[in-house]
């Protein structure tokens, strides 16, 4: 293989690893927004789901965080096999 075409697959897996990490930033947001809005009004009025939007939103958060690190374990790994072939 060349080096540009090895290049642009680390490019291509970084971009990938860019893009499905802010999408879990985004659900994981979007997820302590509602639950604050819920908080908001369970201070300033009545409400039955903030402990449920609550729960979610750690989930989800907890969720995000390992999938954000199993994403850039396996760039990693890829980075380093395609360096390891590339010596070969």
């Amino acid at each position: 293989m060349s080096e540009k075409s090895d290049a642009f697959k680390v490019q291509l897996l970084e971009t990938f690893a860019s893009l499905i990490t802010a999408a879990f930033g985004l659900v994981a947001a979007l997820a302590w927004n509602e639950a604050i809005k819920e908080a908001v009004l369970a201070v300033f009025g009545s409400n039955d789901n903030l402990l449920g939007l609550v729960v979610y939103a750690v989930i989800v958060t907890i969720l995000a965080v390992i999938m954000t690190l199993l994403i850039a374990r396996s760039l990693g790994k890829a980075k380093e096999a395609m360096k390891l072939a590339k010596e070969e």
